[in-house]
């Protein structure tokens, strides 16, 4: 791989974790705020659990995507490069 490959898949890899620690930090201040308002309002039945599981379980998956798994396009990159050899 050339340097301009390397700093493709580098920058790449970098906007992922960027997207995933937006939408952590987004997801936060949102459930944080719907718990202060579920508190304020209603406090006898704790609804804001519902969003903190959906939600929290589509961010789950982001990390996991994020931090765990290889996106298909770097499996793609290792089996060209398995074949080249």
């Amino acid at each position: 791989m050339n340097n301009q490959e390397v700093y493709t898949n580098a920058k790449r890899k970098v906007e992922t974790r960027m997207s995933f620690y937006t939408h952590l930090a987004v997801y936060l201040v949102v459930i944080t705020m719907l718990t202060i308002l579920n508190l304020m309002v209603a406090g006898d039945y704790f609804w804001a659990i519902w969003p903190m599981i959906g939600w929290g379980s589509g961010l789950i998956i982001h990390g996991l995507f994020t931090f765990v798994f290889d996106s298909p396009s770097s499996l793609k990159e290792r089996l060209i490069e398995k074949e080249m050899l």
